[in-house]
């Protein structure tokens, strides 16, 4: 489709020029370039800056509902053409434990019903031993939560993450309308395993309050997810957790999320592949992620 809708689209959906430039592969003022073509060409205004967010004008939200339409179509179009090679290709995809247990698996099944001659075969673990596939050549491409080095991957943000304080509804937390960090500190507090991303950022925050982590001793320490929404459910400890993980649990009743006083403790989930990958496979896969809840 012309690329300044697909701008328009992806602008609209990230809510930023930057993170649209780096999923589109082209730079911010190319960006700004195609948003103002479009202005200019239909003589009225689609997106009006609001300090560092944006936001549609009402012209902005019918060309949106436009432009999406014949995104569908087009889509829908290079599907069709795609599923009649007969080539049958096959991509390997890691991703760290709450992203490959809670996110990817919804996608790659969708994926798999638009693109039925691609298979995408999922290796799950922690962020530490992601990365390490990904340099020794293992999978294509990784989707990772917490702390990588940025000079040795190219990376692409995918969303941000918010880790909270997640308790059985009959812990004495659950009373309260905040607990505060050193409170959770002194508790049976229950954390994911040294290379989780979870872990280390959780870790980097407490440094950054200028905690001393000599004092830092968990009460568990377990490789699994499931396992500690178990033990929180049982009321046999809480947790700072991903809020993807506990989304059903908290809905059913049977955990609860209880604020930290003064705090919230956000971390990135990024796209990460190496420099000289599949560029075609990546930039589509990406695309396909981006406007999963879209389709």
């Amino acid at each position: 489709m012309d690329i300044r809708l697909e701008t328009f689209i992806t602008v609209v959906r990230i809510k930023s020029f930057t993170k649209a430039s780096e999923i589109l592969n082209i730079t911010q003022p190319a960006v700004s370039q195609h948003i103002k073509f479009l202005e200019v060409y239909y003589g009225v205004i689609f997106i009006k800056k609001c300090g560092k967010s944006i936001k549609l004008t009402e012209e902005g939200k019918i060309l949106y509902k436009y432009a999406i339409e014949l995104d569908s179509i087009y889509r829908n179009l290079e599907i069709e053409f795609r599923n009649k090679d007969n080539i049958n290709k096959t991509y390997y995809v890691g991703a760290s434990m709450t992203i490959g247990g809670y996110i990817l698996p919804y996608i790659l099944a969708e994926y798999k019903n638009c693109y039925k001659n691609i298979d995408i075969l999922l290796q799950v673990n922690n962020t530490e031993e992601i990365l390490k596939k990904l340099l020794n050549r293992k999978i294509d491409l990784a989707l990772i939560e917490g702390n990588f080095d940025k000079e040795k991957f190219k990376y692409i943000k995918y969303k941000d993450d918010e880790l909270v304080l997640a308790v059985s509804p009959l812990h004495e937390f659950a009373k309260y309308k905040n607990i505060t960090l050193g409170e959770i500190l002194k508790g049976k507090l229950i954390l994911r395993e040294n290379g989780s991303g979870t872990r280390e950022i959780f870790k980097n925050k407490l440094l950054e309050m200028d905690y001393d982590l000599k004092d830092f001793n968990p009460y568990m320490e377990l490789g699994s997810i499931t396992a500690i929404k178990s033990l929180v459910e049982s009321n046999l400890g809480y947790s700072i957790i991903s809020k993807e993980t506990v989304k059903k649990e908290v809905e059913l009743g049977i955990i609860k999320i209880i604020p930290i006083k003064g705090l919230k403790i956000f971390r990135e989930f990024n796209f990460v592949y190496l420099k000289d990958s599949d560029e075609e496979f990546i930039k589509n896969f990406i695309g396909f992620c981006v406007n999963y809840h879209h389709l």
